[in-house]
């Protein structure tokens, strides 16, 4: 695996603020990838405790099945809530502004 892109998923997955959420595939776009798959590995395999990877979510606005409740629940305390398990990216979704 390359070391450097997975520490530039997870800085990416750390800027995400508190009450936005990401998709997986944003992710890997920011950080210089083509691979949602390899956002959620990095993410499974190498995030910590402090990693925000509740903020991050499928294009579709759903968490993965396994991680639903917790991450939902996340979120909420937030203020992101989800209708029928999905957040509204719309609405939530977080696009990083260019800098200057």
């Amino acid at each position: 695996m390359d070391m450097e892109l997975a520490h530039r998923m997870l800085d990416t997955v750390a800027a995400i603020p508190p009450g936005r959420v990401s998709t997986y595939g944003d992710v890997a776009a920011r950080a210089g990838s083509r691979s949602p798959r390899l956002a959620g590995f990095v993410l499974s395999q190498l995030a910590d405790e402090g990693t925000p990877w509740h903020r991050v979510l499928r294009s579709d606005g759903t968490p993965a099945p396994h991680l639903a409740p917790e991450q939902l629940a996340r979120l909420r305390a937030e203020g992101v809530p989800a209708v029928a398990g999905r957040v509204d990216l719309r609405r939530y979704r977080w696009v990083e502004r260019p800098p200057g």
